[in-house]
């Protein structure tokens, strides 16, 4: 893995949540987009080299609404960018690591994306993103 790509967070309201985000880190959203396979409106922010990524459901079925449902708004996921991410679920499915979706698919900020389980990532949801070509 070569870095942690972003910070994933639920919120409620993005729209509210955007302004909230512009006065804690001093900029703007740089950008936004619907995510429509995962049922989600997205916003990223830079601060430094980190990128923030607001997530919020745009229906009653997204994992975002049942993740908000059960735990309400918060940090829901990080995510590594990593080179290969074939590779990489290869990798981690080799050493024990439950993969959600072992065929990459198509995510926010033109990335490839695949997700480890929680349960055995001592409770932490993790993206593997790959800048796609």
């Amino acid at each position: 893995m070569k870095k942690i790509e972003h910070l994933g967070i639920a919120v409620k309201d993005l729209q509210a949540s955007n302004l909230l985000f512009e006065k804690l880190l001093g900029v703007a959203h740089y950008k936004t987009e619907e995510v429509a396979s995962e049922g989600v409106n997205t916003s990223f922010f830079k601060a430094g080299p980190n990128k923030i990524e607001l997530l919020e459901a745009t229906n009653e079925h997204s994992p975002i609404a049942k993740f908000i449902e059960k735990k309400g708004e918060g940090i829901h996921h990080i995510a590594f960018e990593v080179e290969d991410i074939k590779a990489e679920i290869a990798r981690l499915k080799g050493e024990g690591f439950v993969v959600l979706n072992e065929n990459p698919k198509m995510g926010a900020d033109n990335k490839l994306v695949a997700f480890l389980h929680p349960k055995k990532t001592n409770g932490v949801l993790i993206e593997l993103c790959q800048e796609r070509a």
